[in-house]
């Protein structure tokens, strides 16, 4: 019940009769421009975090009541 390799050719035959090739090339070519943007964002980010160590500063208050768990 799976996918073979015949109608994996049949579906790419039709989506490139349907699109042709040229849209499909700007298609890809696109979507690949996506990813490597992504993935650049994504390890500036990394960079960014490693650089700079997150201080976690306490929050000056009272506790005015406490809740009871009970209801």
């Amino acid at each position: 019940m799976g996918i073979s390799v015949t109608k994996l050719l049949i579906v790419l035959v039709i989506i490139v009769v349907i699109f042709g090739t040229k849209r499909l090339k700007n298609v890809g070519g696109d979507l690949g421009a996506a990813i490597k943007s992504f993935r650049n964002a994504m390890s500036e980010e990394e960079e960014k975090g490693a650089a700079k160590p997150s201080e976690e500063k306490p929050i000056d208050g009272e506790v005015t009541s406490k809740k009871d768990d009970n209801g």
